[in-house]
């Protein structure tokens, strides 16, 4: 049977993969595993009920979905307090600033308004490890907490929990926004009642888009995944620099003054040399995963900053940020951590980094960003192969060989297996597109013919 929980949670089709059902199991188990002030037969052991803060973003399956987690938690005997519709940051901070037993955030982030999922935060605010997720897995079949009387839990309105999460924003800059023109695309999701506020408060003239959310629109050709219309209105305003958020705001992409895209990478690479020339970049060290660009690599050996890299997935860069005692990491999508500041990837305060760094300096955005050459990239993916054998395939091994012989030290080569499908993503990099485009080709081609079902 495969495992319930992804890469970041448990998603599906509101109400056809995600039900109420599964919701309500999912946090009735949770009460279990991660309701810290109860033994397991129910009763207090800390002299209080735990408690848990739930929130989500604005996709209207949201609603129900919210309403089943606050019930099984409550029927659990946890305190709930419904911060409603916020980042997922800004659910990871109220946990830890709350000192919450548990957090949940219902989103499906990026993905379009019929899909939602399910997220679990620990005491602090962090994800949860792979076996947490598994033992939650295994107590949807167990017996359920059913306190009665005095011992049910409360569900209460958490009524401050923005202006908790804008404070603390606002706390962690270096520097001030003034003069600042800042175009913000919400793409209409839980970015729109908090990132718009805080710009300004920091001192950015702003102008915003996407922030009409209706349950229906989420990241609906807005957002990180949809930047043409941000840089159209970048320009449109003579605005001096655009950020994008995606639908649960822990992503920030960036588009500069003449409309260029500043990606993840690129954003990595400006905050790693500000840190570092600041004093506050841990060891020197960035945390980024396998598939950052080779120009990030170079721009951070140019500038003494070690980097580490991971596997896909911004757990494994928070696990490696958190192994190492670091402060800074990511992934070209966005994802950036901040370890003093968060415990997730957080769109926002990125964003809020990002352009304080443009206003420390008097640099614009495109000028930051030329301390890294984004090389061509191209990732080929080859589908309705046996992705288990590429491992142990010496023809694709030897293809693999000559192609990095071929590229030296002007590129590079990375296969890898998706871990949800029968499915090989190649990706190349090279200082030519069209070198890049025709080795990835290649390869892709050598993984079909040789792990062909």
């Amino acid at each position: 049977m495969p495992r319930l929980f992804g890469t970041d949670g448990v998603r599906g089709l509101a109400n056809s993969d995600l039900t109420v059902e599964m919701a309500l199991g999912l946090a009735q188990a949770a009460a279990v595993v991660l309701g810290k002030g109860r033994v397991a037969d129910g009763r207090r052991a800390s002299g209080r009920r735990p408690i848990a803060v739930i929130a989500r973003d604005p996709r209207v399956s949201g609603e129900f979905l919210a309403a089943a987690v606050a019930a099984g938690l409550a029927s659990s005997g946890v305190d709930v307090f419904d911060a409603g519709v916020i980042p997922t940051p800004a659910a990871a901070f109220l946990v830890a600033d709350f000192r919450a037993d548990l957090g949940v955030m219902i989103s499906a982030s990026h993905n379009p308004a019929p899909d939602n999922g399910i997220k679990f935060f620990a005491t602090g605010g962090t994800k949860l490890p792979d076996e947490v997720e598994d033992r939650i897995e295994e107590a949807l079949g167990a017996p359920k907490l059913a306190p009665t009387g005095v011992e049910v839990g409360r569900i209460r309105r958490f009524s401050d929990a923005e202006d908790r999460y804008v404070v603390h924003l606002l706390s962690t800059l270096p520097h001030r926004l003034d003069g600042i023109h800042v175009v913000i695309d919400c793409a209409n999701g839980a970015a729109a009642g908090v990132s718009p506020q805080v710009f300004v408060d920091a001192g950015a003239k702003v102008t915003v888009i996407g922030a009409d959310p209706d349950g229906l629109n989420i990241n609906e050709g807005v957002g990180s995944t949809h930047l043409d219309n941000l840089a159209a209105a970048v320009l449109h305003h003579g605005a001096d620099v655009g950020i994008a958020h995606d639908g649960d705001a822990d992503r920030c992409l960036a588009v500069d003054k003449d409309g260029n895209i500043v990606d993840g990478d690129q954003i990595m690479a400006i905050l790693a040399v500000s840190m570092a020339e600041r004093g506050v970049l841990k060891d020197r060290t960035l945390v980024a995963t396998v598939m950052s660009n080779l120009g990030l690599r170079r721009a951070m050996a140019a500038n003494k900053i070690t980097m580490l890299e991971t596997a896909v997935g911004d757990r494994y860069v928070l696990e490696a940020l958190g192994e190492h005692g670091l402060s800074l990491g990511g992934e070209q999508s966005g994802h950036v951590i901040m370890t003093k500041y968060a415990t997730t990837g957080d769109g926002i305060l990125t964003g809020l980094h990002l352009v304080s760094e443009m206003a420390r300096t008097g640099k614009s955005l495109g000028e930051l960003a030329s301390v890294m050459t984004v090389y061509p990239q191209v990732l080929v993916n080859v589908r309705g192969v046996d992705h288990h054998a590429l491992s142990s395939d010496t023809v694709i091994a030897e293809a693999v060989a000559e192609a990095e012989a071929e590229l030296g030290d002007s590129g590079r080569v990375l296969l890898r297996p998706s871990g949800t499908e029968p499915m090989v993503r190649v990706m190349v990099e090279a200082e030519h597109q069209e070198v890049a485009e025709t080795i990835a080709n290649r390869l892709a081609d050598v993984v079909r013919a040789q792990l062909a079902t």
